[in-house]
């Protein structure tokens, strides 16, 4: 997530909204964000509600068996239709911003 910070200028000249959820509790997201200097939101499912309605809930895998979310990557549209996703199952790897950037190239035609 560090790395997408450091593009967030990109991110924003393309009108696209950078949001990070996790299943922990707003006060550790808080404090992870403060600590990390992340200016975009970090929001909290500690009931895995919305992780679990896009289908990226990974059960036991987090620490003493907890539920975590998989490592993904959505663009949503303002339709919020889900138009492209990276998915893995290695909490390590993650789309890297260009990968994303580089999707969203893909998928907005030219000019808008």
């Amino acid at each position: 997530m560090r790395s997408f910070q450091r593009k967030l200028s990109e991110f924003d000249a393309r009108g696209i909204r950078v949001v990070g959820i996790s299943v922990d509790p707003p006060e550790i997201n808080r404090r992870q964000s403060q600590k990390l200097g992340y200016t975009f939101p970090l929001l909290s499912d500690p009931k895995a509600e919305v992780i679990r309605r896009y289908d990226v809930l990974h059960p036991g895998a987090g620490p003493k068996g907890a539920d975590i979310a998989r490592p993904a990557e959505f663009l949503i549209d303002s339709s919020r239709i889900v138009r492209w996703v990276n998915l893995t199952e290695n909490i390590a790897v993650r789309a890297r911003p260009e990968q994303v950037l580089s999707a969203f190239n893909q998928i907005t035609p030219a000019g808008q």
